[in-house]
């Protein structure tokens, strides 16, 4: 694997001005990030992605991007980005891994950027060596100002406007980025600052930058035309998502000779639970609810305790088969939601990681929450933990 696209999504939005970081805005109930990395992963070839995040968002963001991804996963990362997009740029350059030679910088709010155009910019940066930006031409005419005066005419025949994502060789773009003196509005500035070449192919009126919410209201309609939400000037009904729902309970009792693990995380000296696996009954609550709604069976039934492979193995393990089995019977996950019933171990302060691991496996965003039973009961007693889960899932 030779190529990378980082996707810079750490910018505030304030001109967006809908109170959120402009990356997790939804266009067409979706956010824009989603969409952008998404786009990647259709690519025919194998792409590494580092998303760099708000961050002060980094849970929520593996989340959005593991359940993109799903058994793609291993080829993303998230790191938090910087004070400005020239050090959110460099943070995604330094978390590549080795091997790579090409890498596409892309901007999250040019969420509807085709897929060829990632591919025309990257095959062109191979034949040339140098580094490649998608433009368009300028259509209107271009007038040079002082205030408010007209001071002349700009001959637009030599002008364009770039695009994402920007390819270069990495080692030169890394270097131009170490020796730069000054921010620039993309990455050509900064690589031609270091005495790269920079070259252009045609790019794309859908490759456009939300940046107002006219750029927003724009997007969702793009998106309403593509799906054939509107045609003969009235708008259709969208079809109901055929969509199956799942439930999955479990109860461990708690053992102090084993270590506990509860959400696929380990709570180093708090007492385990016992079980013919590792106890964890949030991941095994996860499963059942998985297969519950794709109508195969339980967790007992799957991976019974008289099978010795179970023996001792990780909740990740059955979550994993059981997403095996849905993705064998033309389903996928599409959400889970699980509660954790119980007085420890506390999850409040490592809930967004439970999150992160969960849906790592599932494939899809995952919610967890907490609660306990006012003393009552075995969990309030402190003698075990139960977890409830839904799963919804949808055809492949």
């Amino acid at each position: 694997m030779s190529r990378a696209v980082v996707v810079v999504a750490a910018g505030s939005g304030t001109r967006l001005g809908i109170g959120d970081a402009k990356a997790f805005v939804p266009v067409a109930g979706e956010p824009m990030l989603t969409r952008a990395v998404r786009t990647v992963l259709t690519l025919a070839e194998p792409t590494v992605v580092v998303v760099v995040a708000p961050a002060a968002r980094l849970d929520e963001c593996r989340v959005l991007v593991a359940a993109v991804a799903g058994p793609a996963v291993d080829l993303t990362a998230v790191v938090p980005g910087g004070a400005d997009r020239h050090a959110s740029v460099q943070a995604g350059l330094d978390a590549l891994p080795d091997g790579i030679e090409w890498v596409g910088v892309h901007d999250a709010a040019r969420c509807l950027t085709p897929a060829a155009q990632f591919d025309a910019v990257f095959t062109r940066a191979r034949e040339t060596g140098d580094g490649v930006v998608p433009a368009l031409p300028v259509t209107d005419t271009v007038k040079r100002v002082e205030g408010d005066v007209v001071v002349e005419t700009v001959d637009r025949s030599a002008l364009v406007g770039v695009q994402t994502p920007q390819v270069f060789p990495l080692a030169r773009l890394r270097d131009a980025y170490a020796v730069a003196e000054r921010s620039e509005t993309d990455d050509a500035g900064v690589y031609r600052g270091a005495g790269g070449t920079v070259r252009t192919v045609p790019g794309d009126a859908d490759a456009f930058k939300i940046t107002t919410r006219w750029d927003l209201a724009r997007a969702e309609a793009l998106v309403a035309d593509r799906a054939g939400a509107v045609t003969a000037g009235a708008p259709a009904v969208p079809a109901a998502p055929v969509v199956r729902l799942g439930l999955g309970v479990d109860v461990h009792a708690f053992d102090a000779a084993s270590p506990c693990r509860v959400g696929l995380l380990d709570f180093p000296g708090e007492p385990g639970l016992s079980g013919h696996s590792d106890g964890d009954a949030v991941a095994h609550a996860v499963c059942d609810a998985l297969l519950s709604a794709g109508g195969l069976g339980d967790i007992g039934g799957r991976f019974g305790t008289s099978d010795p492979q179970y023996a001792g193995a990780a909740g990740d393990v059955f979550v994993r088969g059981a997403v095996e089995l849905l993705r064998a019977a033309g389903l996928v996950p599409t959400s889970v939601t699980v509660q954790v019933i119980g007085n420890r171990p506390r999850i409040g302060a490592r809930r967004g990681e439970m999150q992160a691991a969960l849906a790592a496996v599932v494939g899809a965003p995952v919610a967890v929450s907490g609660t306990t039973t006012d003393g009552l009961g075995l969990t309030g007693r402190g003698e075990g933990l139960a977890a409830i889960a839904t799963a919804v899932v949808r055809p492949a």
